[in-house]
């Protein structure tokens, strides 16, 4: 009979060795959000910094994305390798042993908390590339001239922070519910509200043969492929869907194909702890998981020509409306694609009647880069939140774009029958509904 641990394996699942601060730490202080939030809004994370002040923060282990353009980025990488090193040197981070931890995470704007669970994963079993057919798989594509900045961190780095999500298609909630409904029989390890009114996020290690074991084999039952097949008539199952994270994963996967080629034919090679990355598994019908879509806005944008050619695109209608009325428009489930136009002179509706695409982030988007193609001193920044999005569209030269909700429900199915979404569909909550980072792994030997 096999193992709990080789059933794992088969799911491409293995229990990490999670590191959490010492006792007596500021939990406020040390967790942040994830680095690729409020990326056009660097006076966010200057306030952080602030806030933190001289603390053991985990702000000083990650690369917040405002920063990536600045021109001390190098120097940047240094000091956040050197702060990790530090924080193992000095005992600020301690090791809670191998298990799972159980993630309970309520916000301020959902009535149920969001359950997950940390993993790690074995990136043997995902491939980032396009037609991808792995077990753990992405549900947008990848622009790999995104990874180098993000592999040039990870190189030589001795640890990982994760917010990446997993997701898994459960509706009979049959993986992560049912620990955390044991939730009082476990070892409780963080219990902390988050900054900058997130919300607040609890923690219990999952340990032990019956507990493990009950993981293994619900998972064992999702990956079953007679089952998967019954269900979406193909061959190839799909376990895991990438969430949130997306590029983090990718950057992960292309490290871990460096060091093994880099030691081929080395004993051990294989139990390389690189090789795994950790994550946060969140089955997709959870309760306290809210799908919203990403918006974006251009900056240095010129509104006429804009709406002239976006007027000129296709079958495309552009109307006047007030902001109530084409936010409840693209709110509203239609055959046709709708979209919000925000600028500081006012709000238009815009509809695709006859759309080619399948998804209206994919609609917008084939208009997006021939039209940033064509005009080269205009830039895109893709926004969390439609509070944000509103205050950058107020600002003279910009321009937002509201994009309507994803269906979470056919989320799966959309994947699997279509392959990976346009880049940048959806979020998984607002901004300040993001993972913040509070585990970390070793992943070097």
């Amino acid at each position: 009979m096999a193992s709990f641990e080789d059933k794992l394996a088969l799911a491409g699942v293995r229990v990490p060795e999670v590191r959490l601060p010492a006792r007596g730490a500021d939990w406020e202080a040390w967790a942040v959000v994830a680095c690729d939030q409020y990326s056009s809004e660097r006076e966010y994370w200057e306030g952080v910094k602030d806030r933190i002040g001289g603390k053991p923060s985990t702000l000083n282990l990650i690369f917040p994305e405002c920063y990536l353009e600045d021109s001390d980025k190098d120097e940047r990488i240094l000091r956040i390798q050197a702060a990790m090193r530090d924080y193992l040197d000095r005992g600020v981070l301690e090791s809670a042993g191998e298990g799972f931890i159980l993630v309970e995470r309520r916000t301020p704007f959902e009535a149920e908390p969001r359950k997950g669970l940390m993993i790690a994963v074995d990136l043997e079993k995902y491939e980032y590339g396009k037609g991808s057919a792995s077990l753990i798989r992405p549900t947008e594509g990848t622009i790999v001239e995104r990874l180098p900045p993000r592999m040039k961190i990870r190189r030589g780095a001795p640890l990982e922070l994760p917010h990446i999500m997993l997701l898994i298609d459960d509706p009979g909630r049959t993986v992560i519910e049912p620990v955390y409904e044991a939730r009082e029989t476990l070892k409780p390890i963080y219990d902390f509200e988050l900054m900058t009114g997130s919300g607040h996020v609890r923690g219990w290690q999952v340990r032990g043969e019956a507990a493990l074991g009950g993981i293994a084999d619900a998972l064992t039952r999702l990956a079953d492929p007679a089952a998967y097949k019954r269900k979406y008539g193909k061959d190839g199952v799909l376990l895991f869907a990438v969430g949130d994270g997306n590029h983090s994963l990718a950057t992960a996967k292309a490290v871990w194909e460096e060091i093994k080629g880099a030691n081929a034919g080395k004993p051990g090679i294989e139990r390389h702890p690189a090789r795994w990355a950790l994550v946060e598994l969140v089955n997709i019908y959870d309760e306290g998981l809210p799908f919203h879509p990403i918006h974006r806005v251009l900056f240095q944008a010129d509104e006429k020509t804009f709406l002239a050619e976006l007027a000129a695109h296709g079958d495309c209608r552009v109307e006047e409306a007030s902001k109530a009325a084409a936010f409840a428009a693209v709110d509203e489930g239609a055959a046709e694609h709708r979209f919000a136009i925000l600028t500081a002179g006012g709000t238009r509706l815009v509809r695709f009647p006859r759309p080619k695409a399948n998804l209206a982030a994919g609609t917008i988007q084939e208009f997006l880069d021939g039209y940033l193609a064509r005009h080269t001193g205009t830039g895109i920044d893709y926004i969390h939140g439609r509070e944000s999005l509103e205050t950058l569209a107020a600002k003279p030269g910009n321009l937002g774009i509201y994009l309507p909700p994803i269906d979470k429900a056919g989320f799966f199915g959309t994947v699997i029958r279509d392959g990976v979404m346009p880049r940048k569909t959806f979020s998984m909550g607002e901004a300040p509904e993001k993972r913040f980072y509070i585990e970390a792994r070793k992943i070097l030997p």
